[in-house]
């Protein structure tokens, strides 16, 4: 889940804390590794939630996302998952929809066990879609490996992040800039910002990776514009010229040998 900060500085996390949001990142993936397998035409988006919730609950975790507020929104964030489809870019609310052949849907989980966050999202083909729609799913995905392979200690987030939009750039798509990744730790939103995108203009809000840093790194990709519009439910962010949007993220953690990915279900 992207926004939402609540100030200070950053936080680095030690080699202990670390271990204890791979074994929270561990269920999202758990998680995530159940709805490949649910995904498909005919299935209503409250059943992955209600899955979720079941495989959060017994690992003996809690889903972040259940209950976050917002200024912005009359009313807390009512599930588990955010499940975004189509032109849905993030926070889609699970209810009585159906999903459907040719559908693109982005789940993103967040889990917090013993004290600490794991959080990470993926978007799924349902059923059979477009090539246009699987290049979006594909460079997507690419997007995020390809930052987590450029961090390292000392590089500063600017040059990831420009390298980032380059590549979503060049393949014909755009980076959504409404809404970035952040840090991570005891709480789900931990200083810095962590944009998918670099224009120059905000060098104040660049930093410089650090060994104990753990970044939640999420680009969000859309098939036509960057622009984003808040849905009929609030919480709901659609594109605005109503284009096919892609999610991926992963929680990292920046070591002296470079990225731990914390999410990926490695022990």
């Amino acid at each position: 889940m992207v926004g939402g900060w609540r100030g200070g500085g950053i936080v680095l996390k030690s080699p202990r804390e670390i271990e204890l949001m791979r074994a929270a990142g561990a269920v999202v993936y758990r998680v995530l590794a159940e709805m490949r397998k649910l995904v498909k035409p005919g299935v209503v988006t409250r059943e992955l939630n209600c899955c979720a919730e079941e495989i959060i609950g017994r690992a003996g975790g809690t889903a972040l996302f259940k209950g976050v507020v917002s200024p912005q929104v009359r009313y807390p964030f009512p599930a588990a998952l955010c499940v975004s489809v189509n032109e849905e870019v993030v926070h889609g609310i699970p209810g009585d929809r159906v999903l459907r052949e040719g559908d693109i849907v982005s789940i993103d989980c967040g889990v917090r066990l013993n004290g600490y966050c794991g959080d990470a999202a993926e978007t799924l083909a349902v059923g059979t879609v477009s090539d246009e729609s699987q290049r979006l799913i594909d460079v997507t995905r690419g997007a995020l490996e390809l930052a987590v392979g450029e961090i390292a200690p000392g590089r500063n987030w600017s040059e990831v992040a420009g390298g980032l939009q380059r590549y979503v750039e060049d393949a014909g798509l755009s980076v959504v800039r409404d809404f970035v990744g952040h840090g991570i730790g005891r709480d789900m939103h931990e200083e810095p910002k962590i944009p998918n995108f670099w224009d120059g203009r905000g060098r104040n809000e660049d930093f410089r990776l650090q060994v104990g840093m753990v970044l939640a790194v999420e680009p969000m990709v859309n098939l036509g514009t960057h622009l984003t519009r808040a849905g009929r439910d609030s919480w709901t962010v659609t594109t605005r010229d109503r284009k096919y949007s892609a999610h991926f993220e992963h929680t990292v953690a920046v070591t002296a040998c470079g990225a731990d990915v914390l999410t990926d279900g490695r022990c």
